[in-house]
């Protein structure tokens, strides 16, 4: 297997912008505290991913996981995000081997 000098170029400037986006964040990150309606955007960054990730296997997929969806964000509204997850991940579990 050959690699090309664009290509190589191109995953060693893929990972140096990587790196310098994670470094800049542990850099910054202490000196930046956002207040305000900042916050609370930032704060909708996490819900607002994991809707994007599990709403095309929601609508997409079989009655399962849809059921299991809104299971989930049910448990939105009662629970912490971690807790959240378990339970969507354990609904669509049960639901997809108790009844699928």
């Amino acid at each position: 297997m050959s690699t090309d000098g664009a290509t190589l170029f191109a995953i060693l400037g893929m990972a140096a912008t990587t790196f310098a986006c994670r470094i800049s964040g542990l850099i910054l990150g202490p000196r930046f505290r956002p207040q305000g309606r900042l916050r609370a955007a930032f704060d909708a960054i996490p819900p607002a991913v994991l809707t994007a990730v599990i709403a095309p296997t929601v609508l997409v997929t079989g009655w399962p996981e849809t059921v299991a969806g809104l299971v989930t964000v049910w448990a939105a509204f009662r629970f912490p995000m971690l807790a959240t997850i378990l339970v969507g991940v354990v609904a669509v579990v049960a639901l997809r081997h108790g009844l699928g």
